[in-house]
């Protein structure tokens, strides 16, 4: 009896003492499958700098305050970036560190060398950011904006070592920026293919926060190809990126480069769970061109574009919506010599789909200028193949519309568009070096809510060229309320497609 209960007892004990094991082990089981990016850091760590930008200041000039290691540098490109504002006025305080952040001239000497130089001094820290180091004889990579009006830029490796760098060149388009110092043998990053990264992969960021050198974040890519209307499309993360990690590499679990770490999105200036890194296959391609002129080249066919939104393809009976809509052509220019119009949607480019508006001026961007190529478009029903050399891209220029408010109707739009129109006279069309259309005089109900107005000009209905005021009228009598009609309006220097849905007539 006694031996039985001793048994029961020991049993007892034994499962008791398994019970807890069981939720642990299972809770512990998938910790064994996190990252370790240990071994990762200590390989790619050396190759990543700090960048320390100054700039000259006369010695009475007051200083903008931030807390110490935070630059406001940073903080207004931010601002800028997102809001479209500067960056709120910080207390001022003497000796502060926080001061606007310079530039790009690369050049000027100066003591530099002190992080909190005297007031008196002619140069003053202007920026922190980060970089890294592209070869061994040198040449580092960072963001255009890190550099930024800086009169001299430091460059401090994680063996404490500072050098002054020579400016290579900048890209403000693509936020590229190259800067060399004088030393050999160095750590060098390996540079991956940004092609291959796939939505929530594990990253790696490391760079200088608020002026923290050394500092890795890490988290995982949350989407790729983002276009938030700068030139480039972004790598998407969830990686915490701070005022002074600009420019230092985004690395995926093998140790290679990826991106640059560029912007964020956020409400408040600091990190908000979401940070964009420019694709490192796009950079390179400019530092090389910048190591090798010191500038880049890109292409242009001199047209200005517009998306095209799922309406203007179905009514223009696209099978979906893509490529780019011209809206207008500049006279004399690569797109004009090849026969492009206002109006014509361009599919492909040089054979390669055009996905989207932002698309195209990438693609005729990294083409070099005198290639002869081809654009494919879409127009009035059909697709045409346009033969065309590309320019060199010039200083930018942009159309002027026509900023006159919408006048009050002098007469009722009793058509199915809501559309008063009259015959343009041959002067008039001959100054606005158009062939054909009618120009609206008053517009009412469907008109009004698509934002039509007076003195636009409608060149086209659908697939069908506007003749005339009596020929406008005649086509628009026979439109199907029930299916939407895309318009091809002229206003000011642009044109584009207006997507219409015709009202019932009694």
């Amino acid at each position: 009896m006694t031996t039985f209960s001793v048994r029961k007892f020991l049993a007892a004990v034994l499962v008791a003492a398994c019970l807890p094991l069981v939720p642990h082990m299972a809770s512990a089981a998938p910790a064994a499958n996190l990252p370790d990016f240990t071994d990762l850091v200590d390989k790619v760590g050396p190759a990543v700098v700090n960048i320390r930008t100054t700039t000259r200041v006369s010695s009475g000039s007051s200083r903008g305050g931030l807390p110490p290691g935070m630059d406001d540098g940073d903080m207004s490109e931010f601002f800028r970036r997102f809001f479209g504002i500067p960056l709120p006025q910080s207390p001022q305080s003497p000796g502060s560190p926080g001061t606007p952040r310079g530039g790009d001239n690369g050049g000027g000497g100066g003591s530099g060398g002190q992080d909190t130089p005297d007031s008196n001094d002619p140069e003053q820290n202007s920026g922190v950011g980060s970089g890294f180091i592209l070869s061994a004889d040198g040449y580092v990579m960072t963001n255009a904006h890190v550099v930024d009006d800086a009169d001299t830029i430091y460059v401090t490796l994680t063996d404490k070592r500072e050098f002054k760098a020579k400016l290579i060149g900048v890209d403000d388009r693509t936020d590229v920026a190259v800067v060399k110092i004088n030393a050999s043998n160095l750590p060098t990053i390996t540079i991956g293919d940004s092609n291959k990264v796939r939505v929530g992969e594990w990253v790696v960021a490391i760079g200088s926060p608020f002026g923290l050198e050394n500092t890795v974040t890490a988290g995982i890519v949350s989407a790729k190809g983002r276009d938030t209307g700068d030139y480039l499309p972004f790598i998407q993360t969830d990686v915490a990126v701070n005022p002074g990690n600009s420019g230092g590499p985004l690395i995926n679990m093998q140790g290679e480069v990826i991106g640059i770490n560029s912007q964020i999105y956020s409400r408040t200036g600091g990190f908000m769970g979401i940070s964009f890194a420019i694709p490192i296959d796009e950079a390179m391609r400019v530092a090389d061109q910048l190591k090798s002129s010191g500038k880049v080249v890109r292409g242009r066919i001199a047209v200005a574009i517009g998306e095209v939104t799922k309406d203007v393809a179905d009514s223009l009976g696209l099978p979906k919506a893509q490529g780019a809509l011209v809206s207008s052509v500049e006279p004399g220019g690569p797109a004009d010599k090849a026969g492009v119009q206002p109006g014509d949607i361009i599919l492909k480019f040089n054979g390669h789909s055009v996905d989207t508006a932002t698309d195209l001026p990438r693609m005729v961007g990294d083409t070099k200028p005198g290639t002869k190529t081809t654009l494919t478009i879409w127009r009035k029903g059909q697709t045409h193949e346009l033969p065309v050399t590309i320019a060199e891209m010039q200083a930018d220029k942009v159309a002027k519309a026509d900023q006159k408010k919408p006048q009050a109707p002098k007469q009722r739009a009793t058509n199915a568009l809501g559309i008063a129109v009259s015959d343009i006279p041959a002067d008039q069309q001959k100054a606005l070096k158009i062939h054909n259309g009618v120009q609206i005089d008053a517009v009412d109900g469907p008109a009004v809510r698509v934002g039509l107005q007076k003195g636009d000009i409608i060149l086209r209905v659908g697939d069908t060229d506007v003749t005339g005021a009596k020929q406008f009228d005649e086509l628009t009598s026979h439109l199907d309320p029930q299916k939407m009609v895309a318009l091809l309006v002229r206003r000011g220097e642009n044109t584009q497609f207006v997507p219409i849905r015709p009202r019932a007539q009694k």
